[in-house]
């Protein structure tokens, strides 16, 4: 897309985030999920691969060979993260929760006992080249936490010479991948009228609507 090409970089992008969250915990699979944790589970493979998708550079077709070689091009380019960037927890229960929610992830029987194994993290990753050098990428994902969400999020950098007093949010590109999957920009508007009164509006894809016909995967 012409609209987006030239703003897709390091000089117009302050932050990407990428989320994949989770409303329910091991639910009895706890054990083979000790073994891995949050991050083997979810965020070297899903994440990665959304980043890679949005930081990649156009691959010469759409083969699968050449897409994944442009993946390749830009893992190559991501340093090893930083403790001081990573965030980890593990979800406890909710005593004022009904069902499942009351109960934290060292409650499920199939966990070993004392397991500090993470079932949530938050991770920022840079991506060294030319296009991406100094954005930060920012993977959060986890388990029982309040909603079932992915997506993409590109967090466009603040507009220079502001005249309405700091009230003006930065634009944002956001890909929701599920549920309900939708592509939406958020950007400032007038509020009709006979005032100056900038209001955060959405330009929305929202993909059951508009293609009503067509069966996703």
């Amino acid at each position: 897309n012409r609209i987006f090409g030239p703003i897709w970089n390091r000089d117009s992008v302050a932050c990407v985030v990428l989320t994949f969250k989770e409303p329910f915990g091991t639910q009895g699979r706890g054990g083979y999920f000790d073994d891995f944790g949050i991050i083997r589970d979810v965020m070297q493979n899903h994440l990665l691969q959304m980043l890679c998708l949005v930081a990649m550079e156009k691959p010469a077709s759409t083969s699968s060979d050449d897409v994944r070689d442009e993946k390749v091009k830009v893992l190559k380019c991501i340093a090893p993260a930083s403790m001081s960037d990573v965030v980890l927890g593990q979800y406890v229960g909710d005593p004022e929760g009904e069902g499942d929610a009351k109960l934290g992830y060292l409650d499920d029987p199939t966990v070993p006992k004392g397991s500090t194994q993470a079932t949530f993290t938050t991770a920022v990753l840079y991506v060294h080249n030319e296009r991406w050098d100094g954005v930060p990428f920012i993977l959060r994902c986890g388990k029982a936490l309040n909603e079932r969400k992915a997506e993409v999020r590109l967090q466009f950098t603040d507009v220079p010479g502001d005249i309405f007093g700091n009230t003006c949010r930065r634009n944002e590109l956001v890909v929701r991948v599920q549920p309900n999957e939708a592509v939406y920009a958020k950007m400032m508007s007038k509020k009709p009228g006979v005032f100056f009164s900038p209001e955060e509006t959405e330009l929305d894809l929202t993909y059951k609507s508009r293609y009503k016909d067509v069966k996703l995967p």
